[in-house]
């Protein structure tokens, strides 16, 4: 659950962001990991965070956040890692996947 609201704090940032900085390449977001006391930032790009959106069970983590009981590395750079949930957990992070969202990114 801590993944699912992290995501939509970032959903929310990515739509001021674009209204701010229009076409930059690269902005910030929350760390999506499972930690509930994470708040570390992660320079992503448009391209890159559609990607982690195209999938509701799909976050971006800073490395070495994964948790391997629930979750599968799909992309490792130095900036992030891009996971996939699995089982219960893909469920969940599905079910609360905000159903206006999308992935906007221009």
């Amino acid at each position: 659950m801590n993944e699912a609201l992290f995501r939509e704090t970032n959903e929310r940032v990515e739509d001021r962001v674009r209204v701010l900085v229009g076409n930059e390449e690269q902005f910030g977001v929350i760390c999506e990991c499972a930690a509930l006391e994470c708040t570390e930032r992660i320079t992503i790009t448009k391209d890159e965070y559609a990607m982690v959106r195209s999938d509701p069970a799909q976050f971006v983590i800073r490395p070495g956040h994964v948790v391997e009981d629930v979750e599968d590395v799909l992309l490792q750079t130095d900036r992030f890692e891009i996971v996939r949930k699995r089982g219960v957990a893909a469920e969940v992070a599905e079910f609360l996947e905000p159903e206006s969202v999308e992935p906007t990114v221009d």
